[in-house]
């Protein structure tokens, strides 16, 4: 077979992408994304694996001699957003657009796939070309498919973020923990109605939310080390009926952010603690329901060593290698390099001359392009230098 370069498979990078940014489909929903995918698969003489807990699936592709083991992931899921960028490529379902830059993911796995798969016969070992469902909606698609064993006998596992607010040109990644755990409350007031006239006949579950959503602001700034990044945001609170009414319930959402399981969980336990204190104190009773989502995702320092080692090398001296900031979105990544070694890298793909200036799930969302020549040029290298050394 003859040997495939990236510079040779971006034109089919392009056109894989363009397809898929044209039909996205939901978590859980992405049958025929999948079917698209396992037949790019199958087209290139690659194994394919589905999943049984949904449509994820794995290209398997096997050496010629013995060695190492390495998982190359990609997420494949939409939003249920109405697309607005104008593009030509721009989604055809009503309501649900790749808003995310995971129809650029699943593009940059496949040119990795059809690399490999034409030089299978130098191969030393084994790789696993990782197509997973549900990213966006917890509990996620990665839980699946390491029950199903799709990490059994693996060495490393690598995963790349396109990634807007980053210029196209640049890439980069951090040691220990990169992007924080997402958890989410969902809070019921329960008070007494009554007539807003005669107040002191019922028992007001607006004044108790409002009181709890203050209690709750003072958890990071003095429950959480200051040394320790957390956020705890109320995103909605919902009351009442009338202006002449006394609520009788009130309910209160939000989201939790932490870098680490001990502030993570201190977290959880002083709203559980701060919730039944004001219920108690404003005479209400409280419902709560808490959702431990995605755990944070801490990269391997010495896989994050390898990335720092081999970008330059092969992205060559006008693409700039950096050490970057924690980010507070989550990812299901997380649960991968909880059970191996390995390392999630953001790639730069903005661009304000290709209107690639909107942030990740906004109407008008899209990325340059050129950024997943640079993005599967790093799978390659993580898995080379991994399975080589």
């Amino acid at each position: 077979m003859e040997l495939l370069t990236l510079e040779r498979l971006y034109p089919e990078m392009v056109k894989w992408r363009r397809h898929l940014h044209a039909h996205p489909e939901l978590s859980y929903q992405e049958k025929e994304t999948s079917a698209y995918v396992a037949a790019r698969l199958a087209e290139f003489g690659i194994e394919v694996k589905r999943s049984a807990s949904g449509y994820g699936l794995v290209g398997i592709l096997k050496g010629d001699k013995p060695g190492k083991t390495v998982v190359l992931r990609a997420d494949m899921d939409a939003l249920a957003i109405q697309e607005e960028s104008g593009a030509e490529y721009a989604s055809q379902k009503e309501g649900v657009m790749h808003a995310c830059g995971h129809d650029g993911h699943t593009s940059m796995l496949l040119a990795a796939a059809a690399y490999y798969s034409s030089r299978r016969g130098s191969i030393a070992g084994e790789l696993r070309f990782l197509f997973q469902p549900a990213e966006e909606i917890c509990p996620g698609g990665a839980q699946g498919l390491i029950a199903e064993g799709v990490l059994e006998g693996a060495d490393a596992v690598y995963g790349l973020h396109l990634w807007t607010p980053m210029p196209v040109g640049t890439v980069g990644s951090a040691p220990g923990p990169l992007m924080a755990s997402a958890d989410e409350f969902f809070i019921d007031i329960i008070g007494k109605g009554g007539h807003g006239g005669m107040p002191h006949k019922a028992v007001d579950s607006i004044v108790a939310g409002a009181a709890l959503v203050m209690q709750l602001q003072t958890i990071v700034s003095r429950s959480v080390d200051p040394l320790r990044p957390a956020v705890v945001s109320v995103g909605t609170f919902q009351s009442g009926t009338a202006q002449n009414v006394v609520a009788e319930r009130t309910r209160i959402t939000g989201t939790v952010r932490a870098f680490d399981e001990e502030t993570r969980f201190l977290i959880r336990k002083r709203i559980e603690e701060l919730t039944a204190a004001v219920a108690a104190a404003y005479g209400a009773e409280y419902h709560l329901d808490y959702m431990m989502g995605y755990p944070p995702l801490v990269n391997h320092e010495a896989e994050f060593n390898r990335f720092f080692r081999v970008a330059p090398q092969v992205l060559g001296e006008g693409v700039q290698v950096s050490l970057i900031e924690k980010l507070m979105p989550a990812e299901d990544f997380a649960y991968y390099v909880r059970e191996i070694p390995g390392c999630f890298i953001f790639v730069g793909a903005g661009n304000p001359d290709k209107n690639a200036v909107y942030p990740h799930h906004h109407s008008k969302f899209d990325f340059d392009e050129a950024a997943m020549l640079h993005g599967a040029r790093l799978l390659i290298a993580m898995a080379d230098s991994y399975m080589n050394e």
